[in-house]
């Protein structure tokens, strides 16, 4: 209890001294306060910046993989076409073969001409889907119905059209119950559905005419494509990642019979995978950042080392009056260490003050990349303890020095 008076005591003290000095104060902690905005303004803009791309990363999906044919560099003619394509085989017992998937479709994709009247639209990309798709890919439909199984089932020349698609072929604003032609086929428009906006960064680009057919009815028109068919589908959770991707590729490189020798003539990619190891990097970058910035805060302890040299120097006779009536080195060390930690935080508090405003000023610019930044809590209070310890350290020595003064040549200073 004693200690804790005494500590309290001489905090009151050290902002008594700094009220006395206002300006010189103030001055002194520029440093500090420049070096915890800049610490926590960077932290709070890599925060953003991290946020944003995890939101990029989410309109792809945080569960969903992808089974591609893959033909080894440099292996084109020992692994032609016709070696590497998927086909509905590997499709339909992958399901069967991997516990850590929820749902599968196959999607076999060809472009073909689109006529809606006398407006025709070339090379369109088709999909074909089966009824899983709308859950793995997040495709609500806006207006009519889903594919059901019946639509696989019976092959049936159905069609399913994105919200573009309405404005690009001049449909009907509730184009449900009217026909395409697709390729010079009739499809029936049964719903339409969103369209998705994917990040270049997945390379998605500007939103275009898509149709859909079942998966069934797309094989019939389009038995072999050049590159078959590939497989989308979704984990169970996203946690689940790697038992999926080693799961289907147990799976794949079975079925298709490869050696041990023989590199894999599939790829499967997973977008939690990538969201993992994203956010080990940007973890990484952050503390990185903040450390470097972080520098400012040494500068800004030199400059609280020297005031404090200053106030020592100031301050001799009070220093040798106060040893001459008892006072222990201990206690005068205290005092001006406790001085150089107070003027520290209270330039830290004000630093984390500008940080806060720099990261609304952010926030507030519509459609801005750092439109998320937000300080973490191990921010603020890392530069808060950052700050104390820049002060004990910066202020040991001019502490020491007032300690260490002889009573009767401190009271013989000018």
């Amino acid at each position: 209890m004693i200690l804790v008076r005494m500590l309290l005591q001489t905090a009151v003290l050290a902002l008594q001294q700094l009220w006395a000095n206002k300006v010189r104060a103030m001055l002194t902690t520029l440093g500090i306060v420049i070096g915890v905005s800049s610490v926590v303004g960077t932290v709070a803009a890599t925060e953003g910046l991290r946020e944003s791309i995890l939101a990029e990363f989410n309109t792809v999906g945080a569960n969903r993989v992808w089974v591609f044919p893959w033909r080894p560099r440099g292996m084109e003619s020992r692994y032609p076409p016709s070696a590497i394509r998927m086909n509905l085989r590997e499709a339909d017992g992958m399901l069967r073969a991997c516990p850590s998937l929820a749902r599968l479709t196959p999607i076999k994709q060809f472009t073909a001409p689109v006529s809606f009247g006398d407006r025709t639209i070339q090379a369109v990309t088709i999909a074909g889907v089966r009824p899983a798709w709308h859950e793995i890919e997040g495709r609500s439909v806006i207006q009519g119905r889903e594919f059901g199984p019946i639509d696989e089932q019976e092959r049936r020349f159905v069609c399913l059209v994105n919200d573009k698609a309405i404005e690009e072929l001049n449909l009907d604003t509730s184009p449900t119950g009217r026909f395409l032609l697709v390729d010079g086929k009739r499809f029936l428009i049964v719903g339409v559905v969103e369209t998705k906006s994917v990040s270049p960064m997945f390379g998605g680009q500007e939103a275009r005419t898509e149709v859909f057919i079942p998966f069934a009815t797309a094989d019939m028109l389009k038995p072999e494509p050049i590159f078959g068919l590939y497989v989308a589908a979704q984990t169970r959770s996203p946690e689940l990642f790697e038992d999926a991707q080693a799961e289907i590729t147990f799976y794949m490189r079975t079925i298709r019979k490869l050696r041990s020798d023989e590199p894999n003539t599939f790829r499967v990619e997973v977008i939690e995978q990538y969201v993992a190891q994203f956010k080990r990097l940007s973890g990484l970058i952050a503390i990185g950042a903040a450390g470097i910035v972080g520098i400012s805060l040494i500068v800004g302890g030199i400059g609280i080392m020297n005031i404090m040299l200053v106030s020592v120097s100031e301050r001799t006779r009070e220093i040798g009056l106060r040893k001459a009536v008892g006072a222990r080195p201990s206690v005068i060390l205290m005092q001006f260490l406790v001085e150089a930690v107070v003027l520290c935080l209270f330039g830290a508090i004000i630093g984390l003050a500008v940080g806060y405003l720099m990261v609304l000023s952010l926030t507030a610019i519509p459609g801005f990349p750092l439109a998320k930044a937000s300080i973490p809590t191990w921010a603020a209070l890392m530069s808060m303890g950052f700050a104390a310890f820049t002060g004990i350290i910066f202020g040991m020595f001019p502490a020491l020095k007032a300690a260490r003064l002889n009573p009767i040549d401190a009271l013989r200073h000018e």
